[in-house]
This record gives structure tokens, C-alpha cells and sequence, in this order.
């Protein structure tokens, strides 16, 4: 009894049953074949029906499709068109929904949607067709978080990050861990109510067990993060070095165009330049900066101030070495302090312009590469170091699963700290009022991963994400 009370206090009722219709485009702006308008709320079939000639919709059975018209207010044909019915609560959102298929092009499809919203139909916002499923328990908030994520991967292993989290792995995770928690607050809680009869429910031993395991498994996961951010997002990578020591060559040769200007005049490159590069699946963020050296140009200065930030902000720094050039004193001096300030930022020595290096072999500097970007040679082997020194350290498994979101990982954290804080009680002999306020605070932080618990701020952070139509 206690215990299912303590469930139902803290969950937040958000199921809701009755929601004016809304409708979006819901595939990109352009020519195409088809295009998509999605109509999903309280009597979303009868509404659309209004302006549809062919059979009555309000009669259809739900997972049927339709030909006929989309007629606008004065009985003109807007479209040949196919209406798609999800009747309540078959569907996406929940609600009554319909997709009516038209021909894909910018003026069809606008005035598709345009006799849609004549019919007292509201243009829908940025993601609220996944917030009304969220809403209407369709989904949890982590598996609504992942449509977005779907949606926005760039990047093979980003696109499997977002399945395992749209399958609910994460959220199987975090009821386990809030499930540990609710049995242990229970066992505390039902202690205090029988306060004055000295009659003791939790056994101390086996509660600080549990809450070390939990602990243990949270710390787990909050592991995977770092790994987790540079699946989602790419991993930042800068191309420092001298002038004309062929960074943006390379940057041009890996991403397969010519992307950076390349020519013999030093100082070329003035700004950053950022490409999307994706290998083996990975996401890569390439920077190809500006030579670093000593410049009165004030425009080719702020170039190589921009490129020593780029650099503190990298995941995986690259320098280049052009070999066709003697080591100079001052650059081993660079090389040495660059490889200093990476930390544990992972950083890749590279010889450059192997076709044409000089014969003089330096064996005071180790290169961890030499290749050649314009023949081509070693630049294979140069995209498996990349990846193996990207991910070097960091827990990854291809079958494992990843916390990629910061708002996840804040809220591990912080239920984490919760956690240790219940530990220390236990420790210190403090009594279950004390250690119960740990525990609820450990719950309500894992309650908003999942929306089981949840703030209107929260939302509107998630889904302003979404495009319009999702």
C-alpha cells in the first residue's frame, strides 16, 4: 500500500483526451513526388472530411486509405489527394489523426494545408505532434527526445544511439534504477510511521547494499556519456600547423572536394573552416585553420587567434609537419607545447608531403603518420587513426547503450550526488526523515529523464528542437 501511495504521489497525471486539431506539412518544403499534411486532434477525421470529396471519412474504419479531392470553401479543387485514417488511439499522437498524401510542390501543398486550416484547424508548432504523444502516453519523454535525435543524425552510430534510446533502452534503465529507489523510500518511510513503537522495516545493511549497486550502475552509465556526446555530435577535430603545411589539402582529399582554398602563397587559409566528415559510421567536425606563425596582417592575426581556440576546443587535434621542410627549432618548440596544452584531448603527430620530403631523417621527433594527401598515400591508414585515438579510452561498445544527451547526464548526476548523500546518512546513523528527503530528490531527478515527472520549461526546452510537422 505504502508503496503504490508513493508511486502515485509522485507521478504527474498528463493524459489528456480532448485537444483542438492541428496541422503541419509534415515532410520538407520543395518539388517532389509527394508531400504530407498531418491533421491530428479532437474530431481531426470529421474536420477533414468537411473539405474532402470522396467517401465520408467520419465512416471509415481506422489504418485505411482514401482517394478523392481536397476542395477549398467555394467548391474548387485543390488537389487530388489520399487520405490516410489513425483513428484514437491507433495513431502517432493518440488522437485522431490524418496524413493526406497530395503532389509534392511548394503552391499545392501551402494550399493544401491552407483549406485544412480554413476549416478551424490551428497551424501546429514545433514538435507538438510528439509532445501530444508524450502527453498522451504514447511514448516517455526519453523516447520522445529520441525522434528528434532520428531525425537530426548525421552519422551512422548517431542513427543507432537514436534507435536504442527510441526502443526505450534507456528509459528500461531508469524505471530499474527509480523502482530500487521507490522499495527503498517505501521501507523507510513505512519505519517512520511506527516511529513510537520502535518497530524498525528497513534492514540497514541490505538498504546501503542497494544503494550502493545503484550507485555503481548509475556511475555506469554516466560513463558512457563522453562517448555518447561525440557519437551525437561529431567529434571536433582541428588541423593546426604552419603555413602551407597542408592542412587544408587534406581537409580537401578526406572530404573528397574542394572545400578549402589551396594555394603555394603562405598565410592562405585566414579563418576557420568547418566540414561535416563522416567515417566508419563516426561523425567528424574537420577545422582547418589558419598557419600559425608570428603576422602583422591584422586579418591573418585574428585567423590565428581563432585558430588556437578551435584547438582548446577540440576532441582530436592534428598537427601537420610539412617534411618537404627542415625541423626548425622553433617549430619542435610548438609541436612539444601543443602536445603539452592538449591535456587529455587525444593529439596526432602527421608528416606531410611524403612525395616530396627531403631525405633528412630527424629521429628527435616520433611522427605517429606520414602521409601524402596528393598522391593519396597513407590516408587510409590516417582515417583508422583518427577514429581509434577519437574513441581511445571512452566506453564504447556498438551494442551498448549511450547517454547522449547533457539533460540526461545533469540528471544522473545529480541523482547520483542524492544517492551518495542517502549513503552518508546511512553512515552517520541519521535518522529516516533525512535519509528519505535523499532518496525522493534521487527519484524526482530520474523521473524528469523519463517525463514521469516533468515541468512545462522542460518541455518547451525538448521540443523547440523539433521542425514543424513532427
Amino acid at each position: 500500500m505504502k508503496n503504490q501511495a508513493l508511486k502515485n504521489n509522485e507521478q504527474q497525471t498528463l493524459s489528456i483526451t480532448e485537444r483542438e486539431p492541428i496541422a503541419a506539412i509534415a515532410t520538407p518544403v520543395g518539388e517532389g513526388g509527394i508531400a504530407v499534411i498531418r491533421v491530428s486532434g479532437e474530431d481531426a477525421i470529421a474536420t477533414v472530411d468537411k473539405a474532402f470529396s470522396g467517401k465520408d471519412l467520419s465512416q471509415q474504419d481506422s489504418h485505411t486509405v482514401h482517394f478523392g479531392n481536397i476542395v477549398d470553401n467555394e467548391g474548387q479543387v485543390v488537389d487530388e489527394v489520399l487520405a490516410t485514417l489513425f483513428r484514437s488511439p491507433k495513431s502517432y499522437t493518440g488522437e485522431e489523426t490524418v496524413e493526406i498524401s497530395c503532389h509534392g510542390g511548394v503552391l499545392v501543398t501551402q494550399a493544401v494545408l491552407e483549406t485544412v486550416l480554413s476549416l478551424g484547424v490551428r497551424s501546429a508548432e514545433p514538435g507538438e505532434f510528439t509532445q501530444r504523444a508524450f502527453l498522451n502516453g504514447k511514448m516517455e519523454l526519453s523516447q520522445a527526445e529520441a525522434v528528434a535525435d532520428l531525425i537530426h543524425a548525421k552519422s551512422k552510430k548517431a542513427l543507432d544511439a537514436a534507435h536504442q534510446q527510441l526502443e526505450g533502452r534507456l528509459g528500461e534503465h531508469i524505471k530499474e534504477f527509480r523502482q530500487q529507489i521507490i522499495d527503498a523510500t517505501a521501507m523507510v518511510e513505512l519505519e517512520l510511521d511506527f516511529v513510537e513503537e520502535d518497530v524498525e522495516f528497513a534492514d540497514k545493511e541490505q538498504l546501503q547494499e542497494l544503494l550502493k549497486e545503484l550507485d555503481e550502475e548509475i556511475d555506469e552509465l554516466l560513463a558512457t556519456y563522453e562517448t555518447g556526446r561525440l557519437v551525437k555530435h561529431g567529434v571536433r577535430t582541428v588541423f593546426i600547423g604552419l603555413p602551407n603545411a597542408g592542412k587544408s589539402t587534406l581537409l580537401n582529399t578526406l572530404v573528397g572536394k574542394d572545400r578549402a582554398i589551396v594555394t603555394e602563397i603562405a598565410g592562405t587559409t585566414r579563418d576557420t573552416i568547418d566540414v561535416d566528415w563522416s567515417y566508419d559510421g563516426l561523425r567528424f567536425k574537420l577545422t582547418d585553420t589558419a598557419g600559425l606563425r608570428e603576422t602583422t596582417d591584422v586579418v591573418e592575426a585574428e585567423g590565428v587567434k581563432r585558430s588556437q581556440q578551435a584547438f582548446e576546443k577540440a576532441d582530436l587535434a592534428v598537427y601537420l609537419k610539412d617534411l618537404s621542410r627542415e625541423l626548425t627549432a622553433e617549430e619542435r618548440q610548438d609541436i612539444a607545447e601543443f602536445q603539452k596544452n592538449a591535456g587529455d584531448t587525444p593529439f596526432i603527430l602527421i608528416g606531410t608531403k611524403k612525395d616530396i620530403a627531403k631525405e633528412i631523417e630527424d629521429e628527435r621527433i616520433r611522427y605517429d603518420l606520414k602521409i601524402s594527401a596528393i598522391e593519396g598515400e597513407a590516408i587510409d591508414d590516417l582515417k583508422k587513426l583518427m577514429k581509434q585515438r577519437a574513441l581511445e579510452n571512452k566506453h564504447y561498445d556498438s551494442s551498448s547503450l549511450l547517454v547522449t544527451s547533457s539533460r540526461h547526464r545533469d540528471a544522473l548526476e545529480k541523482a547520483q550526488q542524492d544517492v551518495k548523500s542517502a549513503l552518508q546518512a546511512l553512515d552517520r546513523g541519521m535518522t529516516g526523515d533525512f535519509l528519505s528527503i535523499d532518496l525522493r530528490s534521487a527519484l524526482k531527478q530520474l523521473g524528469t529523464i523519463t517525463g514521469e515527472i516533468t515541468t512545462e520549461d522542460i518541455l518547451d526546452s525538448i521540443f523547440s528542437r523539433f521542425c514543424i510537422g513532427k
